[in-house]
């Protein structure tokens, strides 16, 4: 159900993402943070929640320090000093949760429901991006760390994980090498990412959110669950996992080819090797979820709303075999 409070907050969300990425001074990117932030705050404590309370307080802390230390730096880039960048960067990757700031990540998704994580693997990611962008020459070596650390903590991270939210916030931080990587090649190739990104998050979320799962154990013991339900979440992962023929292996395709044409030989050597490590804890709750999973009666049809959306939602995972010789996106 949506509240006059949630659509109001939600509104103002989006004007401070559009204020930050539109915006010509380091002033009014702060102010649109700035908004974007106390909007999403407000967003995650409308219900009287222990849980969402004490995620909002440490997302706010955070989100404050970075604020702080953005406003800092734009001063000391007004003075010509030049680590200023660097600060500036630094703040923004703790903003997008990148490693190796990324501490506080999961630990504010296992608090939030699924449409609030929803916002937070998506719509927070786009502003400190944008900003990122306009600083990997003069902070190349700050972001270029990040990427290596962020998709080694993806990857290893997610490993031992049992929780829904915690293995997509792990797999949130890999993608985020992907798309700092893609900041390198060319302006078009990340906003491609991104939006490839949120899309395959959301329909990821949309089902968990739906069958009210929070944990592997709730994919296995859930009677409610028809083999096309548990197939569609499958191939949702799989996508984003990057496994092919589905969509999100059309966009690593995409980075393949411009990392490999840019001589990034190393880096491309990591992310490879992270998304078969990201691959592996997906591979591990189908075996799980498909091998013991309850029977129910094959006249059992699935009655809900979201019956009509299965195989947009397959469609949508299937998307990059419209496109089979993707150009090389050039800037």
């Amino acid at each position: 159900m949506l509240y006059p409070s949630s659509i109001l907050f939600s509104s103002t969300l989006l004007l401070g993402m559009i204020l930050t990425i539109s915006s010509s001074s380091w002033f009014g990117a702060w102010m649109g943070l700035e908004l974007n932030l106390m909007s999403f705050l407000a967003l995650i404590s409308v219900k009287n929640n222990q849980y969402s309370s004490e995620s909002a307080l440490k997302y706010f802390l955070i989100q404050a320090l970075a604020s702080a230390m953005v406003m800092l730096s734009a001063l000391m880039i007004n003075m010509s000093l030049y680590w200023a960048p660097m600060i500036l960067s630094l703040s923004l990757l703790l903003k997008s949760g990148a490693a190796p700031f990324h501490f506080w990540f999961p630990v504010v998704m296992e608090s939030l429901n699924w449409p609030h994580a929803t916002i937070l693997m998506t719509i927070q990611k786009i502003a400190p991006l944008t900003l990122i962008s306009h600083l990997t020459y003069s902070s190349s070596l700050l972001i270029k760390t990040s990427i290596l650390l962020s998709a080694m903590v993806g990857a290893i991270g997610g490993l031992n994980q049992t929780s829904l939210r915690k293995l997509l916030t792990y797999s949130s931080i890999n993608h985020m090498a992907w798309m700092l990587a893609a900041l390198f090649t060319s302006e078009l190739m990340w906003i491609v990412y991104l939006a490839v990104y949120c899309l395959m998050v959301s329909t990821i979320t949309l089902l968990f959110f739906h069958q009210q799962s929070f944990h592997i154990s709730s994919l296995i013991t859930n009677k409610s669950n028809k083999m096309f339900m548990k197939v569609t979440t499958f191939c949702s992962l799989f996508s984003l996992g990057g496994l092919p023929p589905f969509t999100g292996f059309f966009i690593k395709w995409m980075m393949i080819q411009e990392l490999n044409m840019t001589f990034n030989f190393f880096t491309l050597f990591i992310l490879l090797s992270s998304s078969l490590l990201t691959l592996f804890f997906y591979m591990r709750i189908l075996s799980f979820t498909l091998l013991l999973s309850h029977s129910s009666p094959k006249w059992m049809i699935i009655k809900n709303n979201l019956s009509l959306l299965l195989p947009l939602i397959i469609f949508i995972n299937f998307l990059g075999l419209l496109s089979p010789s993707l150009p090389v996106l050039t800037a």
